[in-house]
């Protein structure tokens, strides 16, 4: 395979005025220049050149093998996108998540101070009233019953 831009008449040019570097316009090894050389050097107007069937089957193979590589490359590359995606997603959930921690946390500090006030209140009230708040239960409101009064209903049975 040569390079996308070769200009053979050029190479050769700049190839045949000799000098150590003469096939690095391209690039090119003295193994792939000498190569390059001979191929030019053979007529192959009105013939075909043969190949070996050693370079028929390597060839063969190579593309084999190109062809198994760009599968693999095609897979892996659909892979890496949705493992991305993936990634992507995950990364949205965690954020989701870290926003309602956040959420609950402020809550539980508002429930937590609603409750230490209510607290206080009671506290407060029992403090200040000397008396529990009346029971609508207790007949005679926590006096004793005047004389010559019945006694309390009996209380109800518990089940």
């Amino acid at each position: 395979m040569t390079h996308p831009k070769f200009n053979p008449d050029l190479w050769m040019e700049v190839g045949s005025s000799g000098g150590p570097k003469k096939n690095l316009v391209y690039g090119l090894s003295n193994t792939t220049a000498d190569n390059l050389r001979s191929t030019r050097s053979v007529s192959t107007i009105g013939s075909s050149q043969s190949i070996s069937s050693s370079q028929s089957k390597e060839f063969v193979a190579l593309q084999q093998h190109m062809a198994q590589l760009t599968d693999k490359y095609d897979h892996l590359s659909a892979e890496y996108a949705q493992l991305k995606a993936s990634h992507a997603q995950q990364r949205a959930e965690s954020e989701q998540i870290k926003a309602s921690q956040a959420q609950q946390k402020a809550e539980y500090k508002q429930q937590k101070a609603a409750y230490e006030q209510l607290h206080e209140m009671v506290i407060n009230m029992a403090t200040y009233s000397g008396t529990c708040a009346p029971n609508p239960f207790w007949p005679y409101n926590h006096q004793p019953p005047p004389p010559g009064s019945p006694p309390p209903p009996p209380a109800p049975p518990l089940y």
